[in-house]
């Protein structure tokens, strides 16, 4: 049987575009000859819709969507996710499902099991788990359909009561289906390959894995689809951060008629998570997620220009070179501004920067605004020292004028904050946090230096100057983030410890990091969490990212 699986780049809500995409994949699949073409998780309706769901007309939308893609399903069969209602009075009103559409008709369902409820997923909110299960015939063939998540259960995942493939293996079907909707995080690649592998293995049936690709707000969905045969042998994936349909012919004996791309031997056998942070891992990965990122929020919004603070950093420096390749350098507009304590190479490696990259650049000095601020404000500061105040008002003064140019001009302005800034709260609020979008928001320091090397691998776009100097927020004379922070690489393997691996103080002390630091830098991930739910999304990367999929009390005492 030849099976052809779609990776497509789908928009919440965008029911049209979505449904014209869906024919036109079908279409192409019948060109190319296939029997059967396998769509990724809710691709009618995009992934995750979220309360959209809450909405009648909206799942309406959805059935009108089905209507008509049917139409287009007559001689070829084809499956794609979308929510169903529960006919049931108890349980949730919908399911998350899989319809095998064929000859113009509905001719299956299968509802998806294991409804994840941790990091971004928020499913039991809106679906009612599977409560029966059954192969879907087709031309022949057993079919075991299942959805995303259903794989990562194989009968010893705690958080799930049923393993579908265990029940859907009493019907001894043919074949493993997986539609899918797994966002991208420097793990995951790796991680499907394993869980993939682990079905394969178990069930000794071959799987076609369909995944989604594109960015919705914050989540990346890199692609990435895979055909395992039944000796757990992959023989084709799709491309990472890319649309694509392709085809492979299945045969009588669970294999394809393909060769082995990777033999089962040397692929991995269980997820990977890393006991510390490597800053050089998936670099090109992490890049073309952002890029996806970016360009996804501007095009799927309705943006076409972007403006952000170029300072001479490495964080701008980078956020700048990413944002001229995914929205072409005529439409990201840098704007330099320096004060009496920027350093003059701040200015000229700025300048360079944009140079190399022949985007448009503004210089605003802000000497006369923040001395405005300091003249209006003498009554009430009166003679009281220099502090913070003085510092965050030329943060602020930044914030406000790029503010009015995004205003005046239709621009969006993107934000430049680390991941370790955001985390230890070593940022302005309305000044250096403002922003539509925080593209670094989820890159460690050093992740950020690795960046910049992999955008020089080439040929020097970010100046080396801004890679080797001492990072300055450079808000007083001769300031450097040391003499606030911890040196990044140190600060950083704590930060990862704490955030991604959810390592609590004492588990970290026994690492070997120092307990005076270990507790200083909890300490200041905890009290600056109202910061930081006053952000913007942040592209995600790490598998915990700030945002959507990271929950803590803001007036929460422990640790703080």
């Amino acid at each position: 049987m030849k099976i052809a699986l779609a990776q497509q780049n789908y928009h919440i809500g965008n029911f049209e575009a979505n449904t014209q995409k869906i024919i036109a994949g079908i279409r192409q699949a019948k060109a190319m000859g296939a029997e059967l073409v396998l769509f990724s998780e809710l691709c009618v309706c995009g992934y995750p819709p979220r309360d959209f769901l809450e909405f009648a007309d909206f799942i309406a939308k959805c059935n009108e969507a089905i209507d008509r893609i049917r139409e287009e399903a007559d001689t070829i069969g084809v499956l794609i996710g979308a929510p169903d209602r529960n006919p049931a009075r108890e349980g949730k009103d919908l399911f998350n499902a899989a319809y095998l559409l064929y000859e113009k008709d509905i001719k299956g369902v299968a509802h998806k099991t294991c409804l994840p409820n941790y990091d971004v997923f928020d499913e039991y909110r809106y679906f009612e788990p599977a409560y029966g299960w059954n192969v879907i015939p087709f031309k022949g063939k057993k079919l075991a359909v299942t959805i995303c998540e259903d794989i990562w259960n194989l009968g010893d995942n705690p958080l799930y009561r049923n393993c579908p493939m265990d029940e859907l293996m009493k019907e001894s079907p043919d074949i493993m289906l997986n539609l899918s909707a797994s966002p991208f995080d420097y793990t995951h690649v790796e991680d499907r390959k394993a869980i993939v592998k682990l079905n394969t293995s178990k069930y000794k049936l071959p799987m076609l894995y369909c995944n989604c690709v594109g960015s919705q707000t914050e989540i990346v969905f890199d692609g990435g689809s895979l055909v395992m045969d039944k000796h757990s042998n992959l023989v084709k994936q799709l491309p990472l951060f890319e649309e694509a349909i392709e085809m492979v012919e299945w045969k009588e004996d669970g294999t394809f008629n393909l060769p082995v791309l990777v033999p089962a031997a040397q692929l991995p056998d269980a997820e990977f998570n890393p006991a510390e942070l490597d800053y050089n891992l998936c670099t090109a990965e992490i890049y073309q997620a952002i890029l996806t990122g970016i360009r996804d929020y501007f095009t799927k919004m309705g943006f076409t220009k972007a403006i952000l603070g170029s300072s001479g950093g490495i964080d701008s420096a980078v956020t700048l070179a990413i944002a001229c390749d995914a929205l072409g350098k005529d439409n990201v507009r840098a704007v330099l501004m320096p004060s009496q304590y920027s350093t003059g190479h701040s200015v000229s490696d700025a300048e360079q920067l944009s140079k190399n990259l022949d985007n448009p650049y503004d210089i605003l000095p802000i000497k006369n605004i923040y001395d405005s601020f300091l003249t209006e404000l003498k009554p009430i500061f009166g003679d009281l020292p220099f502090s913070l105040a003085e510092e965050n008002i030329q943060s602020r003064s930044r914030g406000n004028l790029l503010m009015a140019i995004a205003n005046k001009f239709g621009y969006i302005l993107l934000n430049t904050s680390n991941k370790s800034e955001l985390a230890t709260g070593y940022g302005t609020l309305y000044g250096d946090m403002a922003g539509g979008l925080g593209v670094l928001g989820d890159c460690y320091k050093m992740q950020v230096y690795a960046l910049a090397r992999y955008i020089n691998r080439e040929q020097e776009i970010i100046p080396e100057n801004i890679i080797t100097k001492a990072p300055s927020a450079e808000l007083r004379p001769g300031q450097k983030d040391s003499d606030s922070l911890p040196d990044y690489a140190v600060l950083d393997q704590i930060l990862y410890q704490y955030i991604e691996r959810r390592q609590g103080p004492n588990e970290i002390k026994a690492l070997g990091f120092d307990a005076a630091l270990t507790d200083r830098v909890l300490r200041m991930v905890n009290i600056n969490e109202y910061k930081r739910n006053q952000f913007c999304p942040i592209i995600r990367v790490s598998p915990k990212a700030f945002g959507v999929g990271r929950r803590v009390p803001i007036v929460g005492k422990y640790l703080s």
